[in-house]
């Protein structure tokens, strides 16, 4: 008979007393002694300390390599202009060297000034700037050209007809579009 309080009845407090560890599945494994697991510690904490030195010094040397790259790009702006200006003073040289000759001719002066636009173009291409002046008859070209009017011609719309201002391009990059006329639809 089952008493009153519908419980279930209760286990055995110790259901694996008794057993002996081939009863379990196999042998236990042995008992690691106190003085293996000192030495297995040590060597972990050597080991630690070697693997964290390796990181802070992985760390530090990130930094440093970020800082100079810092100091690298703060350098190429501050400098970036360097080159055009050095290319840029042949040209002035040439200039003051025409202002200081106040009894020259014309056509000495015309020649020196044909020699100093030759200086100031190649100076112009070295650094990648290059000169947009479309022909007659180019398609207009938006990204490239501006348009200060539209003039009827005898050509096909849309197209330049005069150039009134030369454009420039630096590194494929409009630093001045090309003031244009183009002609206008018929």
């Amino acid at each position: 008979m089952k008493p009153d309080n519908d419980l279930p009845d209760a286990p055995d407090t110790e259901p694996l007393a008794g057993l002996v560890p081939e009863d379990l599945g196999g042998a236990m494994p042995p008992l690691p002694d106190a003085a293996g697991m000192q030495q297995e510690l040590a060597e972990l904490k050597a080991r630690h300390a070697e693997v964290s030195d390796a990181y802070l010094r992985a760390k530090a040397e990130g930094e440093n390599i970020r800082r100079r790259a810092e100091e690298d790009v703060a350098k190429a702006r501050k400098f970036a202009i360097e080159a055009f200006a050095e290319s840029l003073l042949p040209v002035k040289d040439s200039l003051e060297a025409a202002v200081a000759q106040p009894k020259a001719s014309n056509e000495q002066l015309l020649e020196g000034v044909h020699v100093t636009l030759r200086q100031l173009a190649g100076a112009l291409e070295r650094n990648k700037v290059v000169q947009v002046a479309p022909p007659a008859g180019t398609k207009f070209d938006p990204h490239q050209h501006q348009a200060i009017s539209m003039v009827p011609a005898d050509q096909e719309p849309n197209t330049v007809v005069t150039v009134l201002q030369k454009g420039y391009l630096i590194n494929e990059r409009v630093l001045r579009p090309a003031l244009v006329t183009v002609a206008a639809p018929k």
